[in-house]
């Protein structure tokens, strides 16, 4: 009787990854297209209000924590090496590479991702998805297309934002509170970080974007009904967004590194 189960429960879990690769091979085609369609462009600028201005703060507070906390935690490591002017190229490296990225995209998946699930899992609940079918409307270039543009254009965006407040966070503990210099802390930052180190940051926040979107998007759509079906569709789609956000980032670092490592075999020596 367990190898029926066990069979039942596989062939449930490829059919829902099916249903999902499909869901996300239309969203992109449908984004793609309503670039294209002037119509579309009032409901992306509202997205992209909702989801890039109003998660400012909370990116910004965000970068500035995670620079003041690595300036604490690694002053004494360098320090006992007598190190410590280099504390700078420590946080921004860090923080442009993996720590501003990866929690910024961590952040919007909370609060973006969420808000997502819930608003498209709410209509879907009470049947608006369906009205909107009815009046002759594709929900994926109404409801799915925009939320997708604006987390692939803003999630970059707001990465940026995220790196600038570590590099000042860490600058303001390093040189205000522990003591350091301030002219080593930048110079040490401009001789280890590079173009390349800033823009691979960037790259990332377009896959963890559009990531973050087509879970939350698909969530919603596919939620089960009442306010617990909403509710576990939400925690889901977090669950979900955070796991492929990882993933996505060791995947997207070992890319990175090969290239780097053919393009500037020498360097990647040092």
């Amino acid at each position: 009787m367990r190898m029926p189960a066990a069979a039942g429960r596989i062939a449930d879990h490829l059919e829902r990854l099916g249903e999902f690769g499909r869901f996300v091979w239309r969203a992109i085609v449908v984004s793609f297209f309503s670039c294209f369609k002037p119509a579309t462009y009032p409901l992306i600028w509202s997205q992209m209000y909702i989801i890039g201005v109003r998660s400012v703060p909370v990116i910004m507070i965000t970068g500035a924590f995670v620079g003041m906390t690595l300036a604490v935690q690694a002053y004494d490591q360098l320090a006992g090496m007598g190190l410590e002017e280099r504390l700078g190229a420590l946080i921004n490296i860090s923080g442009v590479k993996e720590l501003g990225p990866v929690l910024a995209a961590v952040m919007l998946a909370g609060r973006v991702g969420g808000a997502l699930t819930a608003e498209l899992g709410t209509m879907k609940v009470t049947e608006q998805i369906e009205a909107v079918k009815s009046m002759g409307v594709d929900p994926m270039y109404y409801l799915v297309a925009p939320r997708l543009l604006a987390c692939l254009l803003l999630a970059p965006v707001l990465i940026i934002y995220a790196d600038l407040l570590c590099s000042l966070g860490g600058y303001f503990v390093s040189v205000h509170v522990l003591g350091i210099s301030g002219r080593p802390y930048w110079d040490y930052s401009a001789s280890v970080v590079e173009l390349w180190d800033v823009s691979v940051g960037v790259i990332k926040g377009f896959f963890f974007g559009a990531a973050m979107a087509v879970i939350s998007c698909y969530k919603g759509f596919n939620c089960e009904d009442g306010a617990h079906g909403v509710g576990k569709a939400c925690t889901e789609a977090f669950v979900a967004s955070l796991i492929s956000i990882l993933a996505l980032d060791f995947m997207l670092v070992v890319i990175f590194k090969s290239i780097y490592n053919t393009l500037w075999p020498l360097r990647s020596m040092f």
